[in-house]
């Protein structure tokens, strides 16, 4: 994998999310510190919650402890992540809103507390993508080359994480499949397209994420749609056959499988259709 610019923060910002944080406030006594145990419940309580997919509930944990540890790297990171699963549930923009930039704060600091970790960059790049959904077209173009340090670094720094993959699989797709006019803006506006996206390399991605976690619906359905979308046939129909040997379990879950079974039967109907038609040209 080529090499990757490390994330950057500059002085001001580092000092303004400390501030923020109240990990800085001047002429302000020294906070009695929380307790290690008192801290090592609350994550474990909010892991917990996030096992029993009570992101909510788990979200409020890890808030928790942010206000008594401002700087907890899992509390930061996990923070981002659940703000931005529970916003994309709202279809009300302004509450999606608050919870993307709710997400980006968490996952900025936590790139403060640690810039080379692969979850705060995941996290950083998750923010992004879901922040993108509700920009203008240059700010969805602004956005996927934000993104690309963050995603790239997270693989190189957790190649067994699905979720990473995904998500990588994802930008390669998306990036490789701009139209014209969002190539033309991106070279002449944004100093030039973001490089390396290929649709083989999206497939492969995909492809790792579902390989590490084959019972994640969601992934099965990501890689299922790339596979149709390049004419991929009988690839897609296996995933899809997969994806219909699994229980759902939350709501979301439940709708993908909805959608898979809706592909897969799509899917056989062509592959019939095509048959048929290579039949009658051998009669």
């Amino acid at each position: 994998m080529p090499a990757h610019p490390v994330c950057y923060v500059p002085k001001w910002l580092l000092l303004l999310l400390l501030l923020t944080a109240g990990v800085l406030l001047p002429g302000r006594r020294a906070v009695a510190q929380p307790s290690a145990a008192t801290l090592s419940r609350l994550l474990a309580e909010a892991r917990e919650l996030q096992k029993q997919y009570k992101e909510s509930e788990a979200l409020a944990k890890y808030e928790q402890v942010l206000k008594q540890a401002p700087g907890n790297y899992e509390a930061l990171w996990q923070a981002a992540v659940l703000s931005v699963h529970i916003g994309t549930r709202y279809t009300d923009e302004t509450r999606k809103a608050a919870y993307f930039a709710a997400a980006r704060l968490y996952s900025t600091r936590s790139l403060v507390v640690k810039p080379e970790g692969a979850e705060s960059n995941y996290a950083e790049a998750l923010a992004l993508v879901n922040q993108a959904t509700l920009l203008n077209a240059r700010g969805r173009l602004v956005a996927y080359k934000e993104m690309k340090p963050y995603v790239f670094k997270a693989v190189e720094k957790a190649p067994n994480w699905a979720d990473a993959w995904q998500l990588l699989g994802r930008w390669h797709y998306r990036v490789d499949h701009y139209n014209p006019l969002e190539k033309f803006y991106s070279q002449f506006f944004l100093g030039g397209m973001p490089g390396s996206a290929s649709t083989p390399k999206a497939i492969e991605a995909l492809g790792k994420a579902h390989e590490l976690e084959p019972k994640k619906i969601q992934f099965c359905y990501d890689l299922a749609r790339v596979h149709i979308n390049q004419g991929q046939r009988t690839r897609a129909s296996n995933v899809l056959q997969e994806a219909a040997q699994l229980t759902p379990i939350t709501s979301e879950e439940l709708e993908m499988s909805r959608r898979c079974r809706v592909m897969l039967i799509q899917l056989n109907k062509k592959m019939l259709k095509q048959l048929h038609q290579k039949v009658k040209k051998t009669l």
